[in-house]
């Protein structure tokens, strides 16, 4: 992928991903605790802002790129001109300038998607938009038993900012051959798996080649996004939804949830876990 021409607004500083508060406990003894920082993050294509979520102020660049995948409003990174971070007082603008073909495809699909910690479906158009089919997938990989603890112990090695804070998802990239390639983290679910999908884009990692690991529950959302990015695998702590688990046996996902330890639930394409 062609490197994205990118820019920061230099009044303003991007918020710390983190803030150092005081608490007390249950004995009113004073410390210090780590939160996670969330602010409103605002999408504008050519100058239109098509969807604004809170998230975690950092990888923005992942971000923007993976939610522009994600929701189909480009096919690849090339389809991005430039993409201009510009931090407000009032939160963040990811500006970005779409080549031509993929501007036509904004301005039909344009939606409004303005919600709490990286809902995806809040302000869309229609109900036909909530429920839109995803690709079929043709999968390549399969991945042993073991493999699918082992790719969860790996995710929570690497979850640093919710080690500090108890209070973000992470999104995981796991290769059956090279274990867990990418990470990223938000207090938002939608948000984290956006990011890693950016981050496999601009690393030239295809999502085809292994699974999504998540620290959340699975909704339909999910589902769509890791459909869009071709992933053929989705692994996750939590219970799935049931709109969740038919979409993926739609679209070919093989759907592995409430993963706990070396116990795990496989929901659906069961034929991709090999004992």
């Amino acid at each position: 992928m062609q490197k994205l021409p990118i820019s920061n607004d230099s009044l303003h500083y991007l918020p710390d991903p983190t803030v150092e508060t005081l608490r007390r406990d249950q004995d009113g003894l004073e410390a210090q605790r780590t939160l996670a920082e969330e602010c409103p993050v605002a999408f504008v294509y050519n100058g239109t802002t098509a969807a604004v979520v809170m998230a975690t102020p950092a990888d923005l660049k992942d971000l923007a790129l993976g939610f522009s995948l994600t929701e189909g409003i480009i096919d690849n990174g090339s389809d991005l001109k430039s993409l201009d971070i510009i931090p407000g007082p009032s939160g963040v603008e990811l500006r970005m300038w779409l080549a031509d073909t993929s501007e036509q495809r904004f301005r039909r699909r344009q939606r409004r998607l303005v919600g709490p910690t990286g809902c995806g479906l809040c302000g869309i158009e229609s109900l036909a938009d909530a429920t839109r089919p995803a690709p079929h997938l043709t999968r390549s990989i399969t991945i042993r038993a073991e493999q699918v603890e082992s790719a969860l112990l790996a995710l929570s090695d690497a979850q640093r900012l919710n080690r500090a804070t108890r209070a973000t998802h992470a999104a995981g990239f796991f290769h059956p051959n090279q274990e867990l390639v990418a990470v990223r983290e938000d207090v938002g679910r939608h948000n984290a798996l956006d990011k890693l999908a950016g981050t496999l884009a601009s690393t030239n990692i295809s999502a085809g080649e292994g699974a999504i690991v998540l620290t959340s529950r699975v909704s339909i959302e999910l589902v769509q996004k890791a459909a869009a990015i071709g992933c053929p695998m989705l692994v996750a702590v939590s219970a799935p939804t049931a709109l969740a688990v038919r979409a993926a046996e739609a679209c070919g996902i093989t759907l592995i949830a409430v993963a706990r330890g070396s116990a795990f639930e496989i929901f659906s394409h069961p034929d991709a876990i090999r004992g």
